[in-house]
């Protein structure tokens, strides 16, 4: 089972804004696109959190191995969080412009 532990709506610049949430944590984010990628390796995209300023993780575009669909894998962390790795995926309702990260659970 798949946890979703964001929502977010996706802007025209390419820019996604919503809210990580977690049961210790309630968070403004933005995952803004990398225009500074300095490597093959370097996130394709930051997490920044909107009231701070401060990054929070990245994300990578990927693809499926079994599907061939590129994906969007994501890596938060902080504190009080620790690490959290989940994939951007569409939100259910069909609206195209609705995102959720799902968390992957390490188990």
């Amino acid at each position: 089972m798949a946890t979703t532990i964001a929502i977010l709506t996706a802007k025209s610049d390419g820019t996604l804004e919503g809210i990580f949430a977690t049961i210790r944590v309630n968070a403004p984010i933005a995952i803004v696109p990398n225009a500074n990628k300095a490597s093959e390796e370097a996130p394709d995209y930051r997490i920044i959190h909107r009231k701070t300023g401060f990054e929070i993780g990245a994300g990578w575009n990927r693809i499926a191995r079994l599907t061939g669909e590129e994906y969007l894998a994501v890596k938060l962390e902080a504190p009080e969080i620790g690490v959290i790795f989940g994939n951007l995926a569409q939100a259910p309702g069909g609206e195209p412009n609705r995102k959720v990260i799902l968390w992957n659970n390490p188990n």
